[in-house]
């Protein structure tokens, strides 16, 4: 099957989501942006974002396809952000989108699951700098930027991490799939 994407704007409760999801004993691969943002942080001339963001989506590209490549090895895979959000946060910084962008946003499920941002749990640090209403608009634009490449937008609803695993559960058919392994 192909990967599955959760995405959304900054302080949505992807990351505890997804976490919830391996537990479960899906293979998950981490938000590949937030690791290169603390990796590039640690160097002289580090590549970030903020500074470079052209620069900044070539190595998320990079490390991007890898994941999605590993990703396709597993029965079911899901991927805290993909391709297609390097696409969106380029659109934010209103830089060019290069083709190859557009190119390797494909091969992903035909289903996005998106996590709007909660004020409740929105928190800024080194690595999200962003304020509750930029996350909000990140948000918007990722929306857009998913169904404009084809794929269908679901929004995982608020709720308690079970109720929200149990809903991406429903939607991607994996109730039956679970149900059958038992």
């Amino acid at each position: 099957m192909q990967p599955i994407i959760i995405t959304g704007g900054p302080g949505a409760g992807k990351s505890t989501l997804l976490n919830a999801l391996g537990e479960c004993g899906f293979a998950t691969y981490a938000e590949g942006s937030r690791t290169l943002i603390e990796q590039q942080s640690q160097l002289p001339d580090g590549v970030l974002p903020w500074t470079n963001l052209p620069e900044f989506a070539r190595l998320c590209l990079n490390l991007m396809r890898e994941q999605k490549a590993n990703a396709t090895t597993h029965p079911m895979a899901f991927m805290d952000r993909a391709i297609p959000d390097i696409i969106a946060y380029l659109r934010v910084g209103g830089c060019d989108v290069e083709e190859d962008f557009l190119r390797e946003s494909a091969g992903y499920y035909s289903k996005v699951l998106t996590c709007r941002p909660r004020r409740s749990i929105y928190v800024q640090d080194a690595v999200r700098p962003h304020s509750f209403e930029e996350a909000l608009e990140i948000h918007r634009i990722l929306v857009k930027t998913y169904a404009e490449l084809g794929y269908q937008v679901l929004e995982v609803p608020w709720g308690t991490v079970e109720e929200r695993v149990a809903f991406v559960q429903q939607v991607t058919g994996l109730v039956t799939d679970l149900e059958d392994r038992a």
